[in-house]
């Protein structure tokens, strides 16, 4: 392929994060078996499926939170590095958001916005601040800049949690679970947000028991049980007419409720 024709390609979806044959192994736990996957860019893929079936740990190999025993992962056509900095640079351009929100306790919600910006990509203050205060007005909070974590909803939080990666420009945003953590009346929150950034073309990868957002906002659902995964489709597909028993039988339990 030649340079032109990437290019050209990147703006119409291109494969962004490639998963070949992918296995790892927890001891004798077998948690991701043969898995092969992959997100185009500016597309939103929704991992659903029941607790234990390598959600989770999927998700934590696209930045080597994880290592993985087999297979190879790509993002941008480069595979995963090891260690190191080029390690460091390989998280700035995948941001991710966790159930926990995991911001510093003792710095402003600012302060945390910032930090990644000024201290990873070498920002001036005051840019990272413009910048910073640009994306918490994103998530509905820039009248929060000044407080600290603990002032702060969990809904709050994880918004800010949202802003921080975002702050990274990266080029694809992971979500694992970013609601389980959260009161009923918050997820609401949380989730719009989501679906702001879906509408807007930024590449996801979300695990999430939020069916509701997969059916609104997902390019495609992908079905994992037992470290496999055993279907995918488009939200139309799946929730209508899942080709496997085991799905039907994970959506006949969740549905009904």
């Amino acid at each position: 392929m030649t340079q032109s024709d990437s290019g050209v390609s990147a703006a119409i979806g291109a494969p962004l994060v490639v998963l070949d044959h992918v296995d790892k192994w927890f001891g004798d736990l077998h948690v991701l078996q043969d898995i092969d996957l992959s997100v185009a860019r500016g597309e939103v893929v929704v991992v659903i499926g029941p607790s234990g079936s390598g959600k989770s740990t999927l998700c934590r190999t696209i930045n080597r939170l994880e290592t993985i025993d087999k297979g190879t992962i790509t993002l941008d056509g480069q595979p995963l590095p090891q260690e190191g900095k080029e390690l460091a640079r390989l998280r700035a351009e995948v941001g991710m958001v966790f159930q926990s929100f995991n911001l510093f306790a003792h710095k402003t919600i600012l302060e945390n916005v910032t930090l990644g910006p000024i201290k990873v990509r070498g920002q001036k203050k005051a840019e990272a601040e413009k910048r910073g205060l640009e994306l918490l007005d994103r998530v509905g909070i820039a009248h929060q800049a000044a407080k600290y974590p603990a002032q702060l909803s969990g809904g709050q939080q994880q918004r800010v949690a949202i802003a921080r990666a975002l702050a990274m420009e990266p080029k694809v945003m992971l979500f694992d679970e970013p609601t389980s953590a959260l009161d009923p009346e918050m997820i609401k929150e949380v989730l719009d947000v989501m679906v702001d950034l879906a509408r807007q073309g930024m590449t996801m990868v979300v695990v999430t028991h939020e069916m509701g957002f997969a059916r609104t906002a997902a390019d495609r659902v992908v079905f994992m049980a037992d470290g496999a995964i055993v279907e995918e489709g488009t939200p139309e597909e799946f929730f209508t007419n899942p080709s496997s028993d085991r799905a039907k039988d994970f959506l006949g339990k969740i549905l009904k409720h």
